[in-house]
């Protein structure tokens, strides 16, 4: 075990937090500095097996970008602007196999006396996630054809959580790509 240099570790930090800040609008470089530098003391052991300059740039600058993620999608909670869930995007996947027509057709068709769906936002919530969709690495657009669009059942828990984790991936691209359209 090596012992860790805090100094150092803390100048490869602000350089990483730099960077992230430059890239990230949503932080400051001295906050992203700080969490770089809490999950090292938090993580102290694996630092120490594995104190290598590659290693350390590499450990920052994932703390770093995560810490940047998790500020974005708190702040794309907040923003006041439409948030799609990982409901919406589960609909929105349902509805690739129907042609546009098809879809136009269902809109408001569930409307009675009773009661009413509002179900004019599928055709948006469809063309943002076709965008998203496009833009997700080909071995999770598989993973969510074969589950939500062909609706191939199941056949593990592994499978189960990484379809989930594939569609809350799919709802945070359709925010993302939803914001820069409305910026």
């Amino acid at each position: 075990m090596t012992q860790i240099d805090w100094e150092y570790l803390s100048g490869i930090a602000d350089k990483v937090a730099y960077s992230i800040a430059e890239t990230w609008r949503v932080v400051e470089k001295d906050d992203v500095k700080q969490e770089i530098l809490l999950h090292a003391y938090e993580c102290r052991p694996t630092l120490e097996d594995n104190y290598t300059d590659a290693f350390l740039w590499a450990f920052c600058r994932k703390a770093g970008t995560q810490y940047a993620s998790a500020q974005r999608d708190a702040r794309d909670v907040e923003d006041g602007h439409y948030y799609y869930t990982p409901r919406e995007a589960r609909v929105a996947l349902a509805t690739f196999l129907y042609t546009d027509e098809e879809i136009s057709a269902r809109i408001g068709a569930q409307d009675d006396l009773i009661g009413c769906r509002i179900t004019d936002n599928i055709v948006s919530a469809r063309i943002d996630a076709q965008k998203a969709f496009e833009r997700l690495p080909k071995k999770t657009r598989q993973l969510l054809t074969q589950r939500f669009v062909m609706g191939m059942p199941i056949s593990s828990d592994t499978e189960r959580r990484a379809s989930n984790r594939a569609v809350d991936y799919l709802a945070r691209q359709m925010n993302r790509d939803y914001r820069k359209a409305s910026v």
